[in-house]
């Protein structure tokens, strides 16, 4: 009896939660061959999709077709797709961090606009910000330059271990100060940390959006490119903590930043810490099941797409796809250190597709930690779940690094081979 009213409970405050702005669009379903030229070209498809754009109407089934050619030919060759040029523009700037709200809330814009009167009066100090040009390029130059709040750890801290660094990537719309205590829980671990704003978010946003929309929408080839500048935008980063001096990396994504920062990762053996704060298998099914993302469900049934159709058209960055290769990256020395973390009430990444990460995690004799919480998805932010959540994440983080240190200071010694087995050979 408990257990259903509690049940209740929580979906009710989670479906308030996920209804309470009033801000999302609903967008026409596009193709977006466009977004995607730079690959295209490489596997040969440019003419056709050039020719679709022109003259295609949506009801026909050659826009569908070439879309699920080309997943196809990304999971053929996912390097290839995740492929980039590490950036020669890494710098440092400083600045008064904003909020950057993706809510017209009052009291949102009310916290907004007491943010800039103390950064204004200087009340707020400056803060480290990387910055450099994103390998993938689109219509937005303030996209595509980079931000990530910088977070080093004091060198007392790091004394004696292997210097390690942690990027950071939060949820889908997310402000500019989500996540940052997180980093600055990191520095007292001696961890330094890169919090990094996703694509088309906070100053990345272009000017025309309330919402960080353009990372998922129902315009299919813009949100595989906002997939692939993620990915490669969280490899750049570990280029820089590398150069810096760095040896030891890890990575957290919730919810969206979760699905980047896997695949980040299933394309990088020096990524070796990897929490996971809200996973789910197939990109289309969470978009197309969950509450968050019903205004994107909304254009795509109108425009006459099934969600069987819909996890194709985004096979190429659905995590599924890529268990296999994650086990691959593997070091021969050392193993990927992996946190899942759920939710038993989540209306945005339901529970059953968390579930089928677990158990494609293990049938992939994956090696990880589970730990579930007993609230929602955007209940994961409310009292007291946010402090159960930042504890799973923090403990974890702090477990992976210092294992990885001590496994660095004193390698596993080398199997020796029993006396008979050596005269054998």
């Amino acid at each position: 009896m408990f257990k259903d009213l509690y049940a209740r409970w929580m979906y009710s405050w989670e479906t308030r939660l996920t209804t309470r702005d009033e801000n999302r669009i609903v967008r026409p379903l596009e193709w977006g061959f466009d977004w995607l030229q730079p690959f295209l070209r490489e596997v040969g498809l440019t003419g056709r999709a050039e020719r679709l754009s022109a003259d295609l109407s949506l009801d026909s089934h050659s826009g569908m077709d070439l879309m699920l050619e080309i997943n196809q030919a990304i999971l053929a060759d996912s390097d290839r797709f995740f492929r980039y040029d590490s950036p020669t523009d890494f710098r440092l700037e400083e600045r008064h961090p904003h909020l950057f709200p993706t809510n017209v809330r009052p009291e949102t814009l009310e916290r907004d606009s007491r943010i800039k009167q103390m950064a204004a009066e200087g009340k707020i100090p400056r803060a480290q910000f990387l910055r450099f040009t994103s390998p993938e390029r689109t219509p937005y130059p303030e996209n595509d330059l980079v931000n990530a709040r910088w977070y080093p750890a004091d060198p007392a801290k790091q004394a004696g271990k292997p210097k390690q660094a942690i990027v950071v990537m939060p949820q889908w719309n997310a402000d500019a100060f989500s996540h940052n205590a997180l980093c600055s829980l990191f520095n007292r671990f001696g961890i330094s940390a890169l919090r990094l704003s996703k694509p088309y978010h906070d100053i990345r946003r272009p000017s025309e959006l309330e919402r960080s929309d353009y990372a998922v929408s129902a315009n299919i080839g813009r949100t595989l490119s906002a997939t692939r500048q993620a990915v490669v935008d969280i490899r750049c980063c570990v280029d820089w903590l590398e150069a810096q001096g760095y040896e030891q990396f890890g990575v957290l994504g919730t919810s969206l930043g979760s699905c980047y920062t896997f695949l980040a990762s299933a394309h990088d053996k020096r990524i070796q810490v990897n929490a996971f704060n809200h996973a789910s298998a197939a990109f289309g099914d969470v978009v197309w099941a969950g509450q968050s993302t019903r205004h994107i469900r909304q254009a795509l049934e109108q425009a006459g797409l099934t969600q069987g159709q819909l996890r194709e058209l985004w096979g190429g960055v659905s995590p599924f796809h890529y268990y296999e290769k994650f086990t691959a990256q593997q070091s021969t020395e050392f193993a990927k250190k992996v946190l899942l973390i759920y939710a038993n009430y989540d209306l945005t990444f339901p529970l059953e597709y968390s579930l089928e990460v677990v158990k494609s995690f293990r049938e992939h004799g994956l090696d990880f930690e589970r730990r579930v919480l007993p609230c929602g998805h955007y209940t994961t932010g409310e009292t007291p779940f946010q402090y159960i959540d930042g504890w799973y994440l923090g403990s974890f983080v702090y477990r992976a690094f210092r294992d990885l240190a001590k496994e660095k200071i004193w390698p596993k010694p080398t199997a020796v081979l029993p006396d008979h087995e050596l005269i054998a050979q």
